[in-house]
């Protein structure tokens, strides 16, 4: 009775580290991957304002 409820608490405990893990690894990841990588468009003279 006593491992069947420890056993039970460890499989909880365990589901709610990966669901923390999961939350963890997501918000360290940034959410504009993809356009930091494009291309700039800087017009000739506007060099000050120029964004990349």
């Amino acid at each position: 009775m006593l491992a069947r409820r420890f056993t039970i608490v460890c499989l909880l405990v365990t589901l709610f580290g990966m669901g923390f893990a999961i939350l963890v690894a997501e918000a360290g990841r940034s959410k504009n991957q993809y356009q930091t990588a494009g291309a700039t468009s800087c017009f000739v003279g506007q060099k000050i304002f120029c964004r990349r």
